[in-house]
């Protein structure tokens, strides 16, 4: 690290056959892709298991998203020959909706016979999630050929949430008394890491690079309560089979908060660089 910063880099001297400049220069633009999925689909098309993992990310944001992965980009903008201004942003959201049927409430009386059915309603359920994870830092690069040492310092922002509604088809009523959940929010997520990075570009082609990074630093997160609304019947003590529909709100599950100073022990941050000016 210590020869790396007293060193001096002298990028974009190296040229191809056709005069192309294979490394990045001063005032270049840069934008990386997470090469994690290339990684498994090389896995499996190799083998034919579609449960290859990849190179692992070192943010320490868990993603929210349905299929436990997470796809950050990345740019970067080369103020001169040995620095540049980078930056990182996920920025996700999505729901889902599903419809159950399900008998009316109270059951007629007498039931319908074959071939008149009971006749039915819909459940519905509509889940959500937000995840934004925002970063920005600053690299310094070292060599003058192929192979480019990079180093720096970068901070890391995430919040995240979830929600899932129930609507039922059958109203609550004195024939249909009982209690159920109409509403649950996930606690929400606030991270925040800083760290140092260090790792090597290789450029594979004029302006195009593969690049792997290793971190350590600092992370802290913090996740709130669940809160779960329910509703339920309250008979009426003056009336008779009459009530109303009343509900309450409750925080639960597990408060949660995290402190860590570590490498990236997960693995590399892989990534596919693209230069343009």
């Amino acid at each position: 690290m210590v020869a790396a910063m007293t060193a001096s880099a002298q990028t974009g001297e190296i040229t191809s056959n056709r005069g192309e400049n294979w490394l990045s220069q001063s005032g270049d633009w840069g934008l990386t892709f997470d090469a994690t999925p290339l990684l498994n689909y090389a896995g499996n098309l190799f083998n034919g298991n579609t449960n290859n993992g990849g190179v692992s990310l070192n943010n320490f944001f868990s993603s929210t998203s349905t299929n436990g992965s997470q796809v950050v980009i990345g740019g970067k903008k080369l103020i001169d020959a040995n620095t540049a201004y980078r930056g990182r942003v996920r920025i996700g959201f999505g729901s889902s909706k599903t419809t159950d049927l399900v008998d009316i409430a109270p059951l007629p009386n007498p039931l319908p016979t074959f071939p008149n059915p009971i006749p039915q309603v819909e459940d519905v359920t509509k889940t959500n999630f937000m995840a934004v994870q925002l970063g920005a830092g600053l690299e310094k690069r070292v060599g003058s050929t192929r192979v480019v040492g990079v180093y720096g310092g970068e901070l890391n922002i995430g919040l995240g949430s979830g929600k899932t509604t129930n609507e039922y088809g059958n109203a609550l009523s004195n024939d249909n008394q009982g209690q159920r959940v109409t509403e649950s929010k996930q606690g929400s997520l606030f991270a925040v890491g800083l760290n140092g990075f260090v790792g090597v570009e290789w450029f594979a082609a004029p302006k195009l690079s593969l690049s792997g990074e290793y971190t350590w630093g600092l992370a802290l997160s913090s996740e709130g309560y669940t809160e779960t609304t329910t509703e339920y019947w309250v008979p009426s003590t003056s009336t008779p089979n009459t009530g109303s529909v009343q509900s309450v709100t409750e925080e639960g599950g597990t408060k949660r908060n995290g402190f860590g100073i570590d490498t990236g022990v997960s693995g590399a941050r892989i990534g596919v660089n693209f230069y343009f000016q």
